[in-house]
C-alpha cells in the first residue's frame, strides 16, 4: 500500500479530527514521506553502484582470462621449444657419446684370434652341405611400398629374420649406440617421432648399416681395432657373446656404402657374414656363422666385384649383390653367388628394382616374409619379392 493511499485513508480521520492535532498529524505524515523518499534515493543510488561495480568486475574478470590464455599459448610456445631443445641435446648426447666410446672390457686373445682365422682359412671354398631343401631364387621385384621418411641418409630397420614378432628395429644413422624399437609396423608408419619407441642403449656403440635381429638376439658390428661381432640379448639387455671377425686388412664391402664393413645376413640357412678384404679388394666375400658361437663355418671368395656395390642378401643359401652408380640411378641384382653350385651366375635372373631417391644403405630379406627392408636416403621401402624353383631360372 503506497503513501499515498495511507493518506487518503486517513483523510476522513482527520476531518473529524481538532484542526490542531491535524496539523500535528500532517506534518508528522510528511516527515515520514520524505525519510521514505530519501531512503529510495539511497537505494537507487546503491543499486546504480552495484551495477557499476558487476561491470567493471566482469570486465576485470574477461581481462584476466584473455591474458591467462595469452600466458598459456606462450607456456604451450616454451615446452615445445624446450621438447625440440631436449631432442636436440639428445642427439648431439648420442653423438659425443658415439665420438667417445665407452673403454672395451671385452679383452681379445690374439691367440684365439689367430686360431679362428687358420680354421676359417682351411674351410675357404669347400663344398657346402645345405642344411634345408630351399631351392628358390628371386625372379622379380613384385612390388614396392615407401612406408616414410625417416632420420639419416643411411641406416637400417628391420625385424626379428628367424622370430614371429612384429617389432621393428631402427638403427638411425651409421655410428651410435642407441636401437629404437617399435611394438609394430602401424607405429613405426603414423608416429614420426622417436619418442614413440622404446630404446635400447647398447654397452658398445654399433658401426655400418650391416646389424641384424636374429632369434631374438641382436648381432651387431663393433669396431675397436679389429671388427667384432657382437651378440646382444635382446630379452634381458645383456651381451652373451663376442667374437672378432677372423679376417685380416678388412676393406668396406660395398664400393657405394663406404660405411658398412661386415654386412650380417639372414637366410632360409641361417646366419651369415659378407665382407672383402685387401687380399681380395676387387671381389666380395661370404663366410657362414654359427648363430650361437659366432664361428666361421665356412668360407668363400666370390665373383662378385665391390665396385658399385650398394648392398646384399641371402636367398636359400645364394648371395644376391645390388649395384648402382656413382650418380644414383636404378639398382640391380646382376651378380648371384650360390654356395651350394645349384645356380650358375650366368644363369641367374637380372632383377631391377623400381626408380627411387637415390641408393640403398642397407637391404635386410625376412626369409620369414619373402621381402627386404631397404633405406634408401632416409626413405624406408618394403620390397616384396616373386620367387622361382633355381632349376626353373
Amino acid at each position: 500500500m503506497g503513501p499515498w493511499r495511507c493518506l487518503l485513508l486517513l483523510l476522513p480521520l482527520l476531518a473529524a479530527a481538532p484542526r490542531a492535532q491535524q496539523q500535528q498529524f500532517m506534518e508528522y505524515v510528511e516527515r515520514r514521506l520524505a525519510l521514505l523518499e530519501e531512503r529510495i534515493a539511497q537505494w537507487h543510488d546503491q543499486s546504480s553502484r552495484y551495477s557499476t561495480e558487476l561491470r567493471d568486475f566482469k570486465n576485470q574478470v574477461l581481462g584476466m582470462m584473455e591474458t591467462a590464455e595469452k600466458e598459456r599459448e606462450a607456456l604451450r610456445a616454451e615446452a615445445e621449444g624446450a621438447a625440440a631443445r631436449v631432442d636436440r641435446l639428445e642427439r648431439e648426447v648420442d653423438y659425443l657419446e658415439t665420438q667417445n666410446p665407452a673403454p672395451p672390457c671385452v679383452e681379445v686373445d690374439e691367440v684365439l684370434v689367430e686360431k679362428q682365422a687358420a680354421t676359417a682359412k682351411q674351410r675357404k671354398n669347400e663344398k657346402y652341405n645345405k642344411l634345408t631343401d630351399c631351392s628358390d631364387t628371386i625372379a622379380s621385384v613384385r612390388a614396392m611400398k615407401i612406408l616414410k621418411r625417416f632420420g639419416s641418409t643411411a641406416g637400417l630397420w628391420t625385424k626379428d629374420a628367424a622370430g614371429s614378432s612384429e617389432k621393428i628395429y631402427v638403427f638411425d644413422g651409421t655410428a651410435n649406440d642407441t636401437v629404437y624399437v617399435f611394438p609394430r609396423m602401424r607405429e613405426f608408419t603414423l608416429f614420426s617421432a622417436t619418442r614413440r619407441a622404446a630404446r635400447i642403449k647398447l654397452p658398445y656403440p654399433w658401426v655400418g648399416t650391416g646389424h641384424l635381429v636374429y632369434g631374438g638376439f641382436l648381432y651387431y658390428i663393433r669396431q675397436q681395432g679389429p671388427f667384432q661381432v657382437i651378440k646382444f640379448d635382446l630379452a634381458n639387455k645383456t651381451v652373451v657373446d663376442s667374437s672378432v671377425f677372423p679376417a685380416e686388412e678388412q676393406i668396406p664391402v660395398f664400393g657405394l656404402s663406404p660405411f658398412t664393413y661386415i654386412e650380417l645376413a639372414a637366410d632360409e640357412e641361417g646366419l651369415w657374414a659378407i665382407y672383402a678384404t685387401k687380399e681380395n679388394e676387387k671381389n666380395i666375400c661370404l663366410a657362414k656363422l654359427d648363430p650361437d658361437t659366432l664361428d666361421i663355418e665356412q668360407m668363400w671368395d666370390t665373383p662378385c666385384p665391390r665396385e658399385n656395390a650398394e648392398g646384399a642378401f641371402v636367398v636359400c643359401g645364394a648371395l644376391h649383390v645390388a649395384y648402382n652408380t656413382r650418380l644414383p640411378s636404378r639398382s640391380r641384382v646382376q651378380c648371384v653367388f650360390d654356395v651350394s653350385g645349384t645356380l650358375p651366375p650366368e644363369e641367374a635372373s637380372l632383377v631391377y628394382f623400381p626408380k627411387r631417391y637415390g641408393s640403398h644403405s642397407s637391404m635386410k630379406y625376412s626369409p620369414r616374409e619373402r621381402q627386404v627392408y631397404a633405406w634408401d636416403d632416409g626413405y624406408q621401402i618394403i620390397y616384396r619379392m616373386e620367387m622361382k624353383k633355381k632349376l626353373e631360372v
